[in-house]
């Protein structure tokens, strides 16, 4: 009764949580004493919703992206223009600063549709974190779901309406370039962390309704988020606090669809079903039965860390998930050759194992080869080993298993050899990401070169580590990008929204698999795991329309035997070179090591 409590539905927050003792429901200073309530009342320093009126109506349409050209792109606000140095320097880090036409225009040259933004609603820094100095830089520690972070406000905002009017106004910045956007949601756990957190709000309006308790000890979580609490959207309440979060961030907001934070945990069921995954979970049937959500866009991070949380390929039709077969499949065949050519040509294809077989289109598998969980792309070639020192957590945490390499030195180098084979690999990952069948998704910086320098968690890090070095930008990385980009939407081929057949059919693009000698893949060639190198042959029923992309991740050139027909080179990773790439290839040709080339049809040039 001591404590004050944010209003769950709470839209425009004031205050700031500290970490403060004086913030949690139970007494500190003993184990016993643990199980009495803190008398301190909190009010004076306990964060309050402002009570606020709509804003006006939406003034600029929504852009409307065919699924299958849409490319995301997934960005921190503030990272992005923290260091920009054409957005001016009030600006830089805020809603407004990723509204300004430095930022805008960087996006609509770059080829993406959608803009993915990390988490924006207000969050609560966990104790841990502040005590080092740190803070919850990536936002997956919520406390007000529908209230705009206020920390991105520029130190203007409070002129031009509040960070309300500055989200709001970005929004339709980016609309009106044609660009959608996507929030990333965390509606699976809170700020409140574990029973030992603070008491913000949820835990002290109704601690066993708000959140899944453990069968055996009611006075604890169930922890399916690896953040100490776990959401229950098995409850009609909560659902229906969560269900009007969202409507509020596409009405009154303008945002075009969500892609939901550790998403399993949304499916998960209440005591009765022991917390085993739904697919046709309550949250999940309530929005696709909302005449309004059902028609904005909805992806899944298709896993937690519960019993039963890898759930790839489990989520309904309409909605799309990131891919994580697509992520590791690609780094160990490009980088590693661990990954053999059958492997590979599944992912290149789309998933068709994990999504045709419910009767789901292509563009379903979310793929990509970073995220911001994760190294950069430039990091992943760099290092061999994560160097999270800086997190506090003595590099324990963050993944260890990251298929990453250093091509034999450890982070930076001035090797001129090692630096032109970094070069090489980051433009044939990239290349294969937006060459491949689904909906590609591209981590900002990755297109100009950023380093985390080695961070592979850097949630915790606000500093010049994660704001996007635009003043050493790789100008010629980002130029590749931009080509390949524009491939993919010239191409109908390369972003078909159905999946490729085996010959000639209405159902599809045919794919034709071939190795480097021109013949057919056999059983025996898709089992060989000694080589690395085929070729995919693309066309539809008009001849004229096809491409080939010719693969050799082995470690020395490979002679390829071009299919009939008069090809032109359109994009070659191994040089980057737009003017070396626009030649008549000979029938036969010799791919250098680790490239990957587009050949198109001459005719369709």
């Amino acid at each position: 009764p001591a404590k004050l409590l944010l209003d769950p539905g709470a839209r425009d927050v004031l205050g700031h949580y500290g970490g403060e003792a004086i913030h949690l429901g139970h007494d500190p200073s003993g184990a016993q004493a643990a199980l009495q309530p803190d008398p301190r009342d909190n009010a004076a320093l306990a964060l309050k919703a402002r009570v606020v009126a709509d804003l006006p109506p939406l003034r600029v349409p929504r852009p409307v992206i065919d699924p299958a050209r849409r490319v995301l792109y997934e960005m921190h606000v503030k990272g992005f223009t923290a260091l920009h140095p054409d957005v001016p320097p009030e600006l830089r880090g805020s809603y407004a600063g990723l509204a300004h036409p430095a930022a805008v225009g960087h996006l609509k040259r770059l080829g993406i549709t959608t803009v993915c933004l990390m988490p924006v609603a207000y969050r609560a820094d966990e104790a841990r974190l502040q005590r080092m100095g740190l803070s919850n830089y990536w936002g997956y520690s919520p406390v007000a779901w529908t209230a705009p972070e206020t920390r991105y406000a520029s130190t203007r905002s409070s002129s031009t309406g509040g960070v309300r009017a500055e989200f709001r106004a970005m929004v339709e910045s980016l609309h009106a370039a044609g660009l959608e956007v996507v929030l990333d949601v965390v509606y699976n756990h809170t700020a409140e962390t574990d029973e030992l957190g603070p008491t913000l709000s949820l835990r002290g309006i109704d601690n066993a309704l708000y959140y899944h308790l453990l069968p055996q000890d009611r006075s604890r979580y169930a922890n399916w988020t690896g953040c100490g609490n776990s959401v229950n959207l098995d409850q009609p309440l909560v659902r229906r606090t969560v269900l009007e979060s969202l409507r509020r961030w596409v009405t009154e907001f303008g945002v075009d669809g969500f892609r939901f934070d550790l998403a399993p945990v949304l499916a998960r069921g209440g005591d009765a079903l022991q917390g085993a995954f739904q697919p046709d979970a309550p949250l999940l049937r309530a929005i696709a039965e909302d005449p309004l959500l059902s028609q904005r866009l909805m992806i899944a991070e298709p896993w937690d860390i519960g019993e039963g949380g890898y759930q790839l390929g489990a989520f309904p039709n309409g909605w799309l998930e990131w891919n994580d077969r697509y992520r590791d499949t690609q780094r160990a065949f490009w980088l590693r050759r661990e990954a053999g050519r059958g492997d590979f040509a599944m992912r290149l294809a789309g998933s068709s194992d994990v999504f045709s077989v419910s009767g789901r289109d292509p563009h379903s598998s979310v793929n990509f080869i970073t995220a911001h969980d994760g190294f950069t792309l430039h990091d992943l070639v760099c290092y061999a080993e994560r160097h999270n020192q800086n997190n506090g957590e003595d590099n324990r945490d963050g993944h260890q298993h990251n298929l990453s390499i250093n091509n034999g030195i450890e982070g930076n180098t001035d090797d001129p050899g090692v630096l032109g084979l970094r070069a090489r690999q980051r433009r044939t990952l990239m290349a294969t990401l937006l060459f491949s069948l689904g909906t590609p998704m591209v981590l900002a910086g990755d297109e100009i070169g950023h380093s985390q320098r080695g961070n592979n968690n850097a949630y915790c890090q606000d500093n010049s580590s994660t704001w996007l070095n635009w003043h050493q930008a790789d100008r010629a990385l980002c130029a590749f990008v931009q080509r390949a980009l524009a491939w993919r939407q010239r191409l109908a081929l390369m972003r078909a929204s159905q999946w490729w057949q085996g010959g000639i059919s209405s159902l599809g693009p045919a794919a034709a698999w071939l190795t480097p000698a021109g013949g057919a893949m056999t059983s025996a060639d898709w089992d060989c795991r000694q080589s690395h190198a085929l070729m995919v042959h693309l066309h539809h029923t008009d001849p004229d329309q096809a491409l080939v992309l010719l693969v050799n991740a082995q470690s020395q050139p490979l002679c390829f035997e071009l299919p009939p027909g008069q090809w032109r080179l359109g994009l070659d990773s191994a040089s980057g070179d737009a003017i070396g790439a626009d030649r008549l290839l000979d029938p036969r040709e010799t791919v250098p090591a680790g490239a990957l080339w587009l050949a198109v049809a001459e005719s369709v040039l």
